[in-house]
């Protein structure tokens, strides 16, 4: 440690370490948690802070990182209170695509982003570690077709059904455009990095392993190719495909350190999955902070018996509910600390 308490990059020395080490299958003390959700959807402190200011310049989530790429990409986005990002120009034909930015100019764009990154890495003054987000590329293509949210996914899967030379430029451009926006989080101080591919479910086994699963594969390959080149240290990264049960295995041997897990897959079946090869993230179901404190307790120490003490992350299976008390957040976390002790001393 330098006599100043700063870090090589400048930035304060990591005091709480035991997330990263987890991730890169360690051992530690205890099993480290954290859980996903936008403060601005979450917290009442922050949703009155957010209600005076630009949308953008407060969230930073799965899916502000979505909006973010997109719009630099050269696409309008707007956000409709109540449902979302929501893009008044869809794509709605292969030419469509032409009207697209090149996608190594989009990082160049944001900087804003890794000037907040570079911010928050420094007012955390190494409490914990830093993770940086963005969507994978299947996740952003369905905003860019569907004009925001849907319950199918019909108009996104109707181009892969009947444009798949199309949808491959697509998922190519947005790699392309994810893996520098990426780099740049982790130069401007995020210390972990996560790759949601929050529409997983929407694809079955065959179209997941042909439209979503080589591009979360190129985004790690070369996203550490791109740290290695810059000089910049390996960052341990995580993919989590929500409803992707069924790719387990393949997800596992995508390059990511850590696979996150919601909340309908059952954790010692997941191990047997994947093997001992990654970490495993997740994945009480995000509702069950709805039950009384104790009943949270005995939840987590079961999911904690199943998971294990090693090579394990503790999350929600999903992101926290904006009605959720943050007394009940608190006690999950406690619980997680507590009884993960435990575990360690039997």
């Amino acid at each position: 440690m330098e006599a100043n308490g700063l870090g090589p990059q400048g930035f304060p020395e990591l005091k709480n370490d035991t997330f990263l080490r987890a991730a890169w299958g360690e051992e530690t003390d205890y099993t480290p948690v954290w859980c996903m959700r936008q403060a601005g959807r979450y917290l009442p402190e922050f949703r009155e802070t957010r209600a005076a200011q630009d949308f953008f310049s407060t969230c930073r989530s799965p899916e502000a990182c979505c909006e973010l790429t997109l719009q630099a990409l050269g696409m309008e986005v707007t956000m409709v209170p109540g449902k979302g990002p929501s893009f008044p120009e869809p794509l709605r034909e292969e030419q469509d695509l032409e009207r697209l930015r090149d996608p190594e100019v989009v990082a160049s764009e944001l900087g804003y982003v890794f000037q907040a990154i570079t911010l928050t890495r420094q007012r955390l003054a190494g409490r914990v570690p830093l993770i940086g987000f963005a969507g994978a590329p299947w996740t952003l293509m369905t905003y860019m077709v569907e004009g925001g949210g849907s319950s199918t996914m019909a108009q996104a899967k109707r181009w892969l059904y009947q444009r798949p030379q199309a949808s491959h430029q697509l998922l190519h451009i947005l790699t392309d455009a994810l893996v520098p926006y990426l780099v740049g989080q982790v130069a401007a101080g995020a210390q972990a990095l996560q790759l949601f591919e929050s529409h997983a479910g929407h694809l079955g086994p065959q179209l997941f392993n042909k439209f979503a699963l080589p591009y979360i594969r190129d985004v790690a390959k070369q996203v550490k190719a791109r740290l290695r080149e810059a000089g910049l240290a390996p960052v341990p990264m995580i993919i989590f495909a929500k409803d992707g049960h069924f790719a387990l295995e393949e997800l596992a041997q995508a390059g990511y350190e850590v696979v996150g897990l919601d909340w309908t897959v059952a954790p010692k079946k997941a191990r047997e999955c994947v093997g001992k090869t990654v970490t495993l993230q997740g994945n009480l179901d995000p509702c069950a902070l709805y039950a009384s404190e104790e009943e949270i307790g005995q939840l987590v120490k079961q999911m904690l018996d199943d998971f294990g003490p090693h090579r394990y992350i503790a999350n929600l299976g999903h992101g926290l509910y904006p009605d959720m008390d943050p007394e009940h957040v608190g006690a999950f976390v406690d619980a997680v600390h507590k009884h993960s002790r435990l575990l360690r001393q039997n």
